[in-house]
């Protein structure tokens, strides 16, 4: 009897194992999610908190220049890094023109590093 209890314990840990396992990489895989948030100049706002309308112009600026556009997530005040969709190409030119006012962005959430990064499939 003891021997089919622990072949049973066994059985059970090893299929709750499978299960995370499967959740662990269906997150990883990156559904698309919708967002919506300001547009933010990461630099600007990590130094001294720099956002909304009367930031626009110098976060405009800043991004041309190349400081990272960010999403600062409506609610949470999560900041997510702006990526492209694709290696060696830019963010869509909808994310500049939205700098410092409200914009939905449907893409997907990557965490590395302890960064939040989300990629920019479409901007509204």
């Amino acid at each position: 009897m003891l021997k089919k209890e622990r072949d049973m314990k066994i059985r059970l840990i090893a299929v709750v194992a499978a299960g995370m396992l499967l959740t662990a990489g269906a997150a990883l895989a990156g559904e698309s999610v919708k967002i919506t948030g300001e547009i933010i100049d990461t630099s600007c706002y990590a130094i001294s908190g720099a956002k909304g309308e009367g930031h626009r112009q110098c976060g405009q600026g800043c991004i041309k220049k190349g400081s990272p556009a960010g999403l600062l997530e409506t609610g949470t005040d999560k900041v997510y890094v702006l990526v492209p969709q694709k290696p060696l190409t830019s963010l869509p030119k909808g994310v500049l023109a939205k700098v410092g006012r409200s914009a939905e962005i449907t893409g997907k959430v990557f965490t590395t590093g302890g960064s939040q990064f989300l990629t920019v499939e479409s901007i509204k």
